[in-house]
């Protein structure tokens, strides 16, 4: 048995370079589903480890290239439904700036801790992005700094979107509805893409990663699923189970094929069923 290496992923910010290598690999596939040309260069030895670490049923990281797969169109259908801002917070080595087909006129922002941002901006200093780009250094655990950020985003933009993609499972439920709340009451924000991990789901990942993730802890995975946010004020405006979708994308491990078969659980009580899925709010 392979002995837990918690220094692996010293803090959240790690996770970014795991993520890469997915992308990097998903690149690399003749069929690929995106085209990241810069993730092989973000993703680096320890991004490589990390990935060593995931459980076998998810090794080939169909989740994390699903998801990517899943934002990539909603980010596309928002600016097609008249976005013309879209705000990603933790936006770790995204470059959908830089990938995706984007309106030279769209405003990008993103807003990361400033350690990751420099490396970001040294790794992409020949590139030139698609859009109006704009990157911002920020705590986002910091209330008033992340306070400062939205409106000075918001206030200069007709129809902002923003993107979690892959913070919310490292936040306890009380920072949770603290951004959620934050979001909701600036009404410049149009809707919020973001992605949903159930109980069932997090008690697996916390078994199977979480001596590997001591620093980076998995925390959220709230029991009433999309009807946590509902609560808050949010409406649902779209949900696509993480599995289903892969299976689509045929991306799913042989094994998992016939439990994609069945109906997925109710969004609104996911229990103890692991469920992950890419969600979509609107005010």
């Amino acid at each position: 048995m392979a002995v837990a290496d918690s220094s692996l992923v010293s803090n959240v910010s790690d996770t970014a370079r795991w993520v890469a290598v997915y992308r990097a690999r998903e690149t690399a596939r003749p069929d690929a589903l995106f085209d990241d040309p810069y993730a092989e260069l973000f993703s680096g030895q320890r991004g490589r480890d990390i990935a060593a670490l995931m459980p076998r049923h998810a090794a080939n990281g169909w989740p994390i290239i699903t998801r990517t797969k899943l934002i990539d169109q909603l980010v596309l259908d928002s600016i097609v439904q008249g976005a013309d801002c879209i705000l990603n917070l933790a936006a770790g080595f995204d470059v959908r700036p830089y990938r995706l087909e984007l309106p030279p006129s769209l405003r990008w922002v993103e807003a990361d801790l400033p350690a990751l941002i420099e490396e970001k901006e040294y790794v992409l200093a020949n590139a030139r992005p698609v859009c109006q780009l704009t990157r911002i250094k920020v705590d986002l655990a910091d209330p008033l700094a992340r306070a400062a950020l939205l409106e000075s985003v918001v206030s200069s933009a007709g129809k902002t979107v923003v993107i979690t993609e892959g913070l919310l499972l490292y936040l306890d439920a009380a920072e949770v509805r603290s951004l959620a709340a934050d979001l909701f009451k600036r009404t410049g924000i149009a809707a919020w893409i973001l992605d949903l991990a159930s109980p069932g789901l997090l008690k697996m990942l916390q078994k199977s990663m979480g001596p590997h993730f001591a620093n980076a802890p998995m925390k959220f995975g709230p029991p009433n699923g999309v009807a946590f946010f509902e609560a808050l004020g949010w409406s649902v405006d779209d949900v696509t189970s993480i599995l289903h979708a892969a299976a689509r994308f045929r991306r799913l491990p042989l094994l998992l094929r016939i439990v994609a078969l069945f109906p997925e659980p109710d969004p609104r009580m996911p229990a103890h069923a692991p469920w992950t899925g890419v969600v979509k709010l609107r005010r």
